[in-house]
């Protein structure tokens, strides 16, 4: 029996290695009186409320402006939107990471950033003239890639686009589906900040529990999650075909576009590093945070500290996407190398993020994980 137990110890601790790539270490988690509460005000209070306060402003502004070319539709006033809906993308990815709350009960991220969008099921919606964006078969043929469809999809030039809104047989149905996508991005988006602004912020911060229903532990595995999987794999690996036999450019963010699907990737880039690393939204002052919680324990990989480790390694993966062409269609079509280079890159973090930080401030992963990271 003693010599099961031994061998059943060695393999756990083999186990709980293999995934790291070098060993860490932290102090007993008995030791562990950080003060959660500060962090979790810091989140919500400087970061997560005023980040949904910002796009909510950039979605109320995109309604506007759909609403004002479904009114007249003109090349100048697609110019516009176009502009606008490109400004709240941007926006948009400063609060994709947090799905947590409200924005978790309405699938809030998927609903609004789900691509490749699904253009033979639009077209369908647009000519029935019958749809609901409530129901999960329409997850594809909503959000912004739907709209990049929209306005950016339809046909190669400015006046073509336009004659869909204005001298097609289904004109008032393409603005009709328009103008209901803009109104679900504004809708989903002000549901969740007043959730933010009401009862769910005091909620949050004083659910200061160490454990899987605590509120870090639920945005720390929310935070990994979008991290791994909606921003180094959806973002770069999947359309560089690294899960796939061959890459797959169809699948870029913003498709239709194309040309800003590094910006999106770098601004996601960098919303998860300010997270990480405390960085108030509205400034550059820096509060109670991740990193400064592997400070406070003291977490050392390879004689370094673990949070400025993953610190370097994110200015690193920006230095590495800052390099690819704007374009990632474009680039994965003439140089995938470079894409599958940032990915790895991306890929580092993943495994400071999800298995070093989270075994330090003994959090366990709850999501599964299917594709073999």
């Amino acid at each position: 029996m003693i010599i099961k137990k031994g061998l059943l110890f060695l393999l756990m601790t083999m186990v709980a290695f293999s995934c790291s790539e070098d060993e860490s270490t932290a102090p007993d988690e008995d030791t562990d009186a950080f003060d959660r509460k500060a962090m979790l005000i810091n989140w919500a209070d400087n970061i997560i409320i005023p980040a949904y306060t910002a796009f909510d402003d950039k979605a109320e502004m995109l309604l506007v402006e759909t609403q004002s070319f479904t009114a007249d539709p003109t090349v100048s006033n697609l110019e516009n939107l176009r502009s606008v809906w490109m400004a709240a993308y941007l926006e948009f990815q400063n609060v994709s990471m947090f799905e947590i709350g409200k924005a978790e009960m309405l699938n809030y991220r998927n609903r609004i950033n789900v691509y490749p969008t699904n253009a033979s099921e639009i077209e369908s919606l647009i000519a029935s003239g019958n749809y609901d964006f409530s129901l999960p078969s329409t997850v594809d043929a909503q959000g912004f890639p739907a709209m990049d469809y929209l306005l950016n999809g339809l046909a190669s030039s400015n006046d073509e686009t336009v004659a869909f809104y204005t001298t097609n047989t289904n004109a008032q149905n393409y603005k009709d589906y328009l103008n209901a996508l803009a109104e679900t991005i504004s809708t989903l988006t002000k549901t969740v900040l007043n959730d933010w602004k009401g009862d769910y912020r005091d909620t949050f911060v004083n659910n200061t529990s160490s454990s899987a229903s605590g509120a870090v532990d639920k945005l720390a595995n929310d935070y990994v999650f979008y991290y791994e999987k909606a921003l180094r794999a959806g973002k770069v690996g999947i359309p560089a075909g690294v899960f796939s036999n061959d890459p797959l450019p169809e699948k870029v963010e913003a498709f239709y576009k194309k040309n800003i699907s590094k910006q999106l990737a770098l601004k996601a880039l960098q919303a998860t590093q300010n997270f990480f690393e405390g960085k108030k939204f509205n400034g550059s002052a820096k509060g109670e945070s991740f990193k400064s919680y592997l400070e406070y324990l003291n977490t050392i990989k390879n004689g370094e500290n673990l949070g400025n480790l993953i610190s370097a390694q994110f200015e690193t993966a920006k230095t590495s996407l800052k390099g690819l062409n704007d374009n990632f269609v474009l680039q994965i079509e003439t140089d995938n190398p470079k894409m599958l280079a940032a990915y790895n890159e991306l890929q580092r973090n993943v495994i400071l993020l999800k298995v070093d930080m989270l075994q330090a401030m003994d959090i366990n992963v709850d999501y599964v994980d299917s594709d073999g990271d």
